[in-house]
């Protein structure tokens, strides 16, 4: 026997009490995205909804996702600013599923920090909550671990899985898709989740500092990249419910970049033709771009460039489609077209195609950037 002081789990760095202590302040937050159909409260070991608004559908499909913010949490973190972080995550989670037609149900959080500051948990999972009001989505659960000698005291990372439901005659996607069909984009509201490897990497190697101000954005450099992701998904089930329009697919411009991730949601043989004169890109992706000497191609392919999602609309609900989505306080216009393409025109310079080990269409990006 050893008269050295007992090992406690305390002492070994995780403090349950505070866990407890962050779950009271985030409750609330959490209770108002609870509708009738979630059962029990905040702290079980497992999240109740009640499936049986179900039995309506003739053939229901359930569709999920899951996601993280990536390294955006470190401009969070060096900031001290978490209560935003939250938007990132439930829109990189929710806007994936909304794209086949889904609407999200419920949601699921995870949260991973080498220290439990009750009162930063909170904010992170208030920021959550939120977005999952805006998306009219139940936060149903989620888990906060502590993991120290893994993470700093300071440090932490989010995930979370979202689950919703469409019905099988209304599943949205490539099959759908008409040459002749029109793009309608939506407009982001900054670089949202993805990229940020290369924006930090940018400002690292510009050596600049969060706290710059910056003219082209009226605010500071940290301002400006902790932008919050615009939340689409009821928006975007509003316009795919509109008896005015016709929306044959859509996609998140998520990692990967705007041709990328429209390629994946078109049949092959399409090829969608993307004008980039149709929008004038947003000042903070130029200013990464001038000020990391960005190649074209690597600028194109990272970041979304102010355009968040794109419908694929029938070409005589188009100009319905813009005017929906306006009406719901979207930025929208007519981004391009979709046609039908032979392999000679599939071969030519610039097409993307292929990506994400998706055979589907193509694009190409045509005119220069207002």
């Amino acid at each position: 026997m050893t008269d050295a002081p007992a090992v406690t789990y305390a002492a070994a760095g995780v403090d349950t009490h505070a866990g407890d202590r962050a779950v009271e302040l985030m409750k609330d937050a959490v209770r108002r995205t609870h509708n009738d159909s979630v059962l029990g409260g905040v702290g079980g070991f497992a999240g109740l909804y009640d499936a049986s608004a179900l039995t309506k559908y003739r053939r229901p499909l359930l569709a999920t996702s899951t996601d993280g913010v990536g390294t955006k949490v470190a401009i969070a973190q060096a900031l001290d600013i978490h209560d935003t972080i939250g938007f990132d995550l439930v829109g990189m989670v929710v806007d994936d599923i909304v794209v086949v037609g889904a609407k999200p149900l419920f949601m699921t959080d995870y949260i991973a920090t080498g220290k439990v500051v009750p009162e930063r948990v909170a904010d992170i999972v208030r920021g959550i909550a939120q977005a999952c009001e805006v998306a009219e989505t139940a936060l149903v659960g989620g888990e906060t671990a502590e993991h120290p000698g893994l993470l700093a005291p300071d440090e932490y990372d989010v995930a979370g899985a979202a689950t919703g439901v469409v019905e099988a005659d209304d599943v949205i996607g490539p099959e759908r898709v008409q040459s002749g069909d029109v793009l309608v984009a939506l407009g982001s509201s900054g670089i949202h989740s993805n990229g940020y490897s290369l924006v930090r990497a940018v400002i690292k190697h510009a050596g600049w500092g969060l706290e710059r101000q910056v003219d082209e954005f009226g605010r500071t450099l940290g301002e400006e990249l902790l932008e919050p992701t615009k939340v689409y998904a009821a928006d975007c089930l509003t316009l795919i419910e509109d008896p005015a329009v016709e929306v044959h697919a859509m996609t998140h411009v998520t990692g990967g970049g705007l041709a990328a991730n429209l390629a994946r949601v078109l049949p092959a043989g399409a090829l969608a033709t993307v004008d980039r004169s149709s929008w004038e890109v947003p000042a903070v992706f130029q200013v990464v771009r001038e000020l990391g000497s960005v190649p074209v191609q690597d600028w194109e392919s990272t970041l979304n460039l102010g355009v968040g999602m794109v419908a694929v609309v029938s070409a005589d609900t188009a100009d319905a489609a813009v005017r929906v989505a306006q009406e719901r306080g979207m930025d929208a216009w007519i981004l391009g077209s979709v046609h039908s393409a032979g392999d000679e025109e599939l071969g030519q310079p610039g097409i993307v195609a292929g990506t994400k080990g998706v055979a589907g269409g193509a694009v190409r990006l045509i005119n220069e950037y207002r």
